[in-house]
């Protein structure tokens, strides 16, 4: 948590300083257990016995995290005083921390040549632990806009979703709409999730998965919709063009391609800073960043769309869904 520091209280950096340490403090409890082993107050040696630390460290690691209000002393002890760590929230933690601390090293050499120094991609595949977390991430946010995404989304008898491997949004289209049929292209790791979604869901001979690279698989034609959810801001510009006007060549006349994007800028001040650190962060690993609006419009007029139309998400601040018809 934020020390709420005074403003005269040392220069600025000296307060990012200790927000950042603080939350490498919070990774480290993370990553040990130690707020899933204060299911009670325990003590620093009695909680290093359990995780099977070094007391002095694990005592040292606990006053830190007092400091930052996740921990708080207890007569017994040490207890736990951020109970989202326990909850599903903890992986969400656990992905950001992981990207921050390790694959940030480069940054530098990003901004100064202008190109990724990391493939968040080949990145992730590396550590599949983290890839769990990521595809996870997607997957419950995809619930949480659901009803807003079916609510905005035209559709017809086509729907082609590029990079929608969980596939969740075909799911939740398809249920809508009884006479939906859906292809859904990504990489294999995530068709694999998706294909085990949709047999759940009993959609099996409505959803099918073609597992590859979508700016070099045949995308086919006179699809009625196509959705880049979390797609735009994860490329470059120019790769973006590309996709677009292939996509356009994908879909009938009239039909319609539908971005799930950041906005920008936004009034809410802790959302927009989200978005101009996740645009770095794109930018690192990527060649992307969240991208003004007057781009992606443009993009979209080069590739033969009409005047694209926003619709800010309720459930999904900081976010929108930008729908556009081809010519």
């Amino acid at each position: 948590m934020p020390l709420h520091l005074p403003p005269d209280d040392g220069p600025p950096s000296f307060h990012d300083m200790l927000a950042a340490a603080g939350y490498r403090a919070l990774a480290a409890g993370l990553r040990l257990g130690v707020f899933e082993a204060l299911d009670r107050p325990r003590s620093a040696g009695e909680l290093a016995a359990v995780l099977g630390t070094d007391p002095r460290g694990t005592e040292l690691l606990c006053q830190a995290l007092v400091s930052f209000g996740h921990l708080v002393v207890a007569d017994d002890g040490y207890a736990n005083a951020a109970d989202w760590l326990t909850g599903p929230y903890a992986e969400v933690e656990r992905f950001w921390s992981t990207v921050l601390f390790e694959s940030w090293e480069g940054l530098e050499e990003s901004v100064r040549t202008g190109k990724p120094f990391v493939d968040f991609y080949a990145w992730l595949a590396e550590r599949p632990e983290t890839l769990r977390r990521f595809q996870g991430m997607l997957s419950g946010h995809a619930d949480a806009i659901a009803p807003e995404v079916v609510s905005v989304v035209p559709v017809g008898s086509s729907l082609l979703d590029l990079g929608g491997g969980h596939a969740k949004h075909a799911i939740r289209l398809c249920a809508a709409h009884p006479a939906l049929h859906a292809t859904v292209v990504d990489l294999p790791e995530a068709v694999a999730v998706g294909e085990a979604a949709v047999a759940a869901a009993g959609l099996a001979d409505r959803i099918t998965f073609r597992a590859g690279d979508y700016d070099s698989l045949d995308l086919g034609s006179d699809h009625d919709v196509v959705l880049l959810f979390n797609v735009v801001h994860g490329r470059p510009p120019a790769a973006n063009e590309a996709l677009l006007a292939r996509v356009a060549a994908a879909l009938r006349p009239g039909g319609a391609v539908v971005l799930l994007e950041h906005d920008e800028h936004s009034p809410d001040r802790a959302a927009d800073a989200f978005a101009r650190v996740f645009g770095l962060n794109l930018f690192h690993g990527q060649g992307g960043q969240v991208y003004p609006a007057g781009a992606i419009a443009s993009w979209l007029a080069s590739a033969g769309f009409g005047e694209p139309s926003w619709h800010p998400l309720r459930s999904s601040p900081g976010q929108s869904l930008v729908v556009a018809r081809r010519g």
